[in-house]
């Protein structure tokens, strides 16, 4: 099983169960020529849900509820990615094109429970149905990479006509673009272009 969203853009996916949170800021529509937007109707975001939820259950060895999706549960799926999507943004003080820093933040408030396991650890579980689950489940992966410091290392490409989402792998998490070889070598060769117009202009 694959996660859908990030590899139709060839990246490759976060670590363990940072990865359903990685998946959900790619359901957008980018690349070139366009992807569609996995949630913008039912029947596609039911596809991306029960998919990304088996990708996670298989990434952590744990159980996933079935969730059935509603048409209401389209804008507050939308809605978490946004404000997800404006906090990975804000990390860098630029935002890609169409992903507003100055915006009040949306409240996304989901249920877990905390429960303890045969081997006596102390676990949260998400709680809820339909995206309030899918909310829980993501906000828990948010939270653990942040204890973990990993959440930092989700960005999303410098390349405003792109913003795919990315894990940086670099050891001094210093990445900027989802592939260096696609938008990395586009954006240089634009602003060498735009050096040698100012140059030519100067002369």
């Amino acid at each position: 099983m694959a996660w859908s969203a990030s590899t139709r853009y060839e990246v490759d996916p976060a670590p363990h169960g940072l990865a359903l949170v990685h998946d959900l800021l790619n359901t957008i529509p980018a690349g070139r020529p366009r992807a569609a937007d996995l949630l913008d109707d039912l029947g596609d975001a039911q596809t991306w849900v029960d998919q990304a939820l088996g990708c996670w259950a298989e990434e952590t060895a744990q159980v996933a509820a079935q969730v059935h999706l509603a048409e209401s549960d389209l804008e507050e799926l939308r809605g978490l990615r946004a404000e997800l999507r404006r906090l990975v943004a804000s990390r860098n003080g630029d935002a890609p094109q169409g992903v507003e820093l100055d915006v009040a933040p949306a409240v996304h408030v989901a249920a877990a429970a905390l429960r303890m396991d045969r081997e006596g650890r102390v676990v949260l579980e998400p709680r809820g149905q339909g995206w309030r689950y899918v909310a829980a489940l993501v906000l828990l992966e948010v939270f653990q990479a942040q204890r973990a410091d990993t959440w930092r290392r989700l960005k999303m490409c410098r390349n405003t006509r792109c913003t795919t989402a990315f894990y940086d792998r670099s050891r001094n998490n210093s990445g900027v673009w989802h592939s260096t070889k696609i938008c990395g070598n586009l954006e240089n060769l634009r602003a060498h272009r735009a050096r040698q117009r100012v140059r030519t202009a100067g002369s």
